[in-house]
């Protein structure tokens, strides 16, 4: 974890000093969501920036492990507004936390254990955007992690797919 965090680290000092600074546009920002997965036997760590997101499939239910790091999520958090109000606000989607956006990387991070059967998916938000819940959970239920992968990408394709999709699905 301490490898991770220092190499994203050493990833958002480039992007914030050498790539933007000598940018065509001073006053460019070039960033990117993280979310990465590191696991050891029955153990895993989430490491995660932005809205890309971690979710496990057990049991038959689907869980969200990651929470967003947008302005929307925020206003929730807060409690200012409630879902449907803050989905409605006009920077919605604007990133509070990415790689390469801010001098300091503040990365959010979950240790939990993980059982035999256990699916866990990484995606962009290209990805949960385009497909609803049910269609996540269906894929991640799928007999491997292949075939969830083509389900989503099938699923995330014929609709609008306003964003770059990506996708990684593993099991215990």
């Amino acid at each position: 974890v301490r490898r991770v965090r220092q190499a994203l680290h050493v990833v958002n000092r480039r992007l914030g000093h050498e790539v933007t600074v000598t940018a065509d546009q001073p006053d460019a920002v070039m960033g990117s969501t993280v979310v990465a997965l590191l696991g050891n036997q029955e153990r895993a760590v989430c490491l995660w920036a932005g809205d890309s997101r971690c979710y496990l499939w057990r049991n038959q239910r689907l869980y969200q492990l990651s929470r967003d790091h947008s302005l929307m999520q925020q206003l929730i958090h807060e409690e200012q507004v409630d879902p449907l109000e803050a989905a409605r606000h006009p920077a919605a989607n604007a990133l509070t936390r990415a790689v390469g956006a801010h001098e300091r990387l503040v990365l959010d991070i979950l240790e939990f254990s993980v059982q035999p059967g256990d699916t866990l998916l990484l995606c962009s938000d290209g990805l949960y955007q385009s497909v609803s819940t049910g269609i996540l959970s269906h894929a991640l239920g799928l007999l491997s992690p292949e075939a969830a992968v083509d389900y989503l990408f099938s699923h995330a394709l014929s609709g609008p797919a306003r964003d770059n999709i990506s996708a990684v699905v593993m099991r215990r």
